[in-house]
């Protein structure tokens, strides 16, 4: 009696352990399954992005002939996302002067530190606060709304119209876009670093006393040229990827109205992402 009961003690705790080995085995099968799907997914769309990115590439020589389109795009871009970028670009000033000046006052190097408080905002604010920032708007206001404005075009079958038209897409809806964009980015850049340091100054002299001689000193007698252009750089370099990916989005669309909405989402969340992962390698490299 007692054995037969430990045979079949022994069996449960069998069965139960082959239970439990293919339950792990499964999981396990499952997460590969997903990893690998993941990142198909990701070098199928950095395929189509590079492919689409060569397509519009080759209208650039386009820009004169199709100016009626690049500049209706430059206008959407530049004059009507200035004033987000300029209120944004203000209080990003002021915050980074906040940032400065407290790191020195808790630690009492303000009054040894006031000649290079203005120069070391600038180089914040030149270097990174400004090209990320601004790129992150642009990539929530015209990077949605390019996957949005396509996605629908693409839904209600407007691009198959132009098709059939014989308009190459990539140089009727893709390049203006993009041109606008490349230009227009650095641009808003350099209204951004000038309210940027406007903003820090007015913080500075209200809570520190800073005149605008020593604030604007300190900023001239440590500026480096290479500091403004590597900002302006990455500005244009986010914008670029921006306008990319998000026509890449829209013309992918499926789904109808809802699938729109994806799309505005999916844009706005792969640019943030690709403008940090991008920022992060300019700062290793330069």
């Amino acid at each position: 009696m007692i054995n037969k009961i430990i045979k079949t003690t022994n069996l449960l705790v069998i069965n139960h352990l082959k239970f439990e080995n293919c339950f792990y085995e499964e999981n396990l099968m499952f997460i590969f399954e997903l990893i690998g799907r993941k990142t198909l997914r990701f070098f199928r769309e950095f395929g189509q992005i590079t492919v689409l990115f060569i397509s519009t590439f080759r209208y650039f020589p386009r820009i004169i002939k199709d100016k009626k389109l690049v500049l209706e795009q430059m206008s959407i871009i530049g004059a009507d996302s200035l004033p987000l970028v300029l209120l944004i670009g203000a209080f990003t000033g002021a915050i980074a002067a906040l940032q400065a000046t407290s790191l020195f006052e808790k630690f009492n190097f303000i009054s040894i530190a006031r000649p290079f408080i203005g120069s070391s905002i600038a180089t914040a604010v030149f270097q990174e606060l400004t090209p990320v920032l601004t790129a992150l708007v642009i990539a929530g206001r015209i990077g949605g709304s390019m996957a949005a404005q396509i996605g629908t075009m693409k839904v209600t079958e407007q691009i198959d119209a132009l098709e059939m038209m014989a308009i190459d897409k990539n140089r009727y809806l893709a390049m203006p876009r993009a041109v606008a964009i490349v230009f227009m980015m650095p641009v808003l850049a350099i209204f951004s670093n000038a309210v940027a340091l406007l903003g820090s100054f007015v913080l500075s002299s209200i809570k520190y006393n800073f005149t605008s001689e020593a604030f604007f000193d300190s900023v001239i007698r440590f500026f480096k040229m290479k500091e403004l252009m590597l900002g302006l750089f990455k500005t244009t370099v986010f914008g670029g990827v921006t306008s990319l990916i998000g026509v890449h989005i829209g013309f992918n669309t499926k789904g109808g109205a809802e699938g729109v909405g994806n799309s505005t989402v999916r844009a706005f969340t792969l640019s943030a992402a690709s403008i940090l992962i991008i920022d992060a390698i300019f700062g290793y490299i330069f």
